[in-house]
């Protein structure tokens, strides 16, 4: 049976400004497809307002209807067809699929060293053209020199396996000094070679920062502000376990407040859970919070009956809808430093667009980034990715008062969620 490739992922654009735009993805199934397509999603800056998808275990059927997270964004959408695309089991004329050679194999990495003079927004609007490159940023090290000079060094993967042409290499450096105009220096782009290993030595965190970034517990009055609804807080999720409706599969309904990236956490966690969602329909938001239905299975193909496993399942997704992002102001010595941390797939990728939302939060909020860095950190239970910014002091808000900090946390969190 031959799908034409153009049949795998389709993409059909609202008939008027303002409508949602349909993706469909035929194709067949494998595990974990349907987090690598919402990761893939939220990646290009798009958020999911509602969707259907199943499964037969071998077969899959997903339609999401989507919209750019900012009215001003633009999608390449041609470019997204494809990356969803590389993420489907190939179509080869038989009934089984195998795997695309793209998903076997790391891409290759590459470093940018950037160069230019200082100012506030610089490390966002390099971060923005970047990701409008469709560059994955990998790690970074961000270094002001005492003359104001600022060195970037960018460690990208790229999303359409270009960088090794000369053309893209070109046209990105190119482009980099023409956007940022007369602050910019210099621009190379290569092949990361043992540098990129002497950035895995991530500096550890002190046992009290640890203990406050992995364990706080979200803001509810922020948090309430933020969405403006009384009758459902952000700390809250329900989730309802039925056994009885369907004679093969656990049902899930849930009802929690609505966020960027969402159904990505949701996926993500059953994911990392080995449960297998058969059937599922996402609702639209209606005040601020959504509603969804999910059909799923053990791996083995059993309901889960053991109310140990339905504990353990609930409390996993609560976690991931409630609090997926970790958001702290701390001191470092006598700087101040910002810290995000965001739960690692198991399959070792983080969480896409933090680095982003995290610089656009600052540029907003007026402050300068002097440091920056992204690594890995282990606790008992997960892998974390972590984004540690050292940041300027700022007249218009002076970093020590704990009104600056909480503003700070605020405005990163609310970017970070879409609020």
């Amino acid at each position: 049976m031959d799908i034409p490739s153009d049949d795998v992922v389709l993409i059909q654009l609202g008939n008027a400004p303002g409508q949602p735009t349909e993706i469909s993805v035929n194709c067949p199934d494998k595990a974990g497809l349907g987090c690598d397509l919402c990761r893939i999603i939220l990646e290009f800056g798009l958020c999911i307002i509602r969707g259907d998808f199943s499964t037969d275990g071998r077969w899959c059927y997903i339609v999401l209807w989507v919209e750019p997270n900012t009215s001003s964004y633009r999608v390449d959408w041609e470019s997204l067809k494809n990356r969803l695309l590389s993420v489907c089991p190939s179509c080869l004329g038989s009934y089984y699929f195998t795997q695309p050679s793209s998903n076997s194999s790391q891409p290759s990495l590459y470093l940018l060293k950037y160069s230019c003079l200082d100012r506030k927004g610089l490390l966002h609007d390099v971060t923005k053209i970047l990701s409008e490159l469709e560059f994955t940023i990998q790690r970074v090290k961000v270094m002001t020199t005492p003359d104001g000079r600022v060195v970037d060094l960018f460690f990208i993967t790229d999303g359409m396996e270009l960088l090794h042409t000369k053309k893209r290499r070109d046209d990105t450096c190119e482009l980099l000094m023409t956007v940022l105009g007369e602050s910019s220096i210099s621009c190379e782009l290569q092949l990361a070679g043992p540098e990129y290993e002497s950035l895995q030595g991530f500096s550890s965190l002190p046992p009290a920062i640890e203990e406050e970034l992995f364990n706080q517990l979200p803001n509810k009055e922020d948090c309430l502000q933020a969405l403006s609804m009384q009758t459902m807080t952000v700390n809250t999720a329900a989730i309802i376990v039925d056994n009885k409706l369907s004679p093969a599969h656990t049902l899930l309904q849930i009802k929690c407040a609505d966020q960027k990236g969402l159904f990505y956490d949701i996926l993500r966690t059953s994911k990392d859970l080995d449960i297998q969602i058969a059937y599922g329909r996402i609702s639209s938001s209606v005040k601020g919070y959504r509603e969804m239905d999910l059909f799923i299975q053990l791996t083995d193909g059993k309901k889960i009956v053991d109310p140990k496993q339905q504990t353990v399942l609930c409390s996993h997704l609560k976690e991931g809808m409630i609090h997926p992002l970790r958001v702290i102001v701390t001191n470092r010595g006598p700087d101040t430093e910002l810290l995000v941390a965001n739960p690692v797939e198991r399959s070792g990728k983080g969480r896409p667009r933090v680095f982003y939302d995290v610089t656009l939060a600052l540029k907003i909020l007026g402050i300068c980034i002097f440091s920056a860095e992204i690594g890995r950190h282990s606790t008992s239970e997960r892998q974390w990715e972590v984004y540690r910014f050292l940041l300027d002091e700022s007249p218009e808000l002076p970093l020590a008062s704990t009104r600056a900090r909480s503003q700070i946390t605020d405005r990163v969190r609310k970017t970070l969620m879409g609020w």
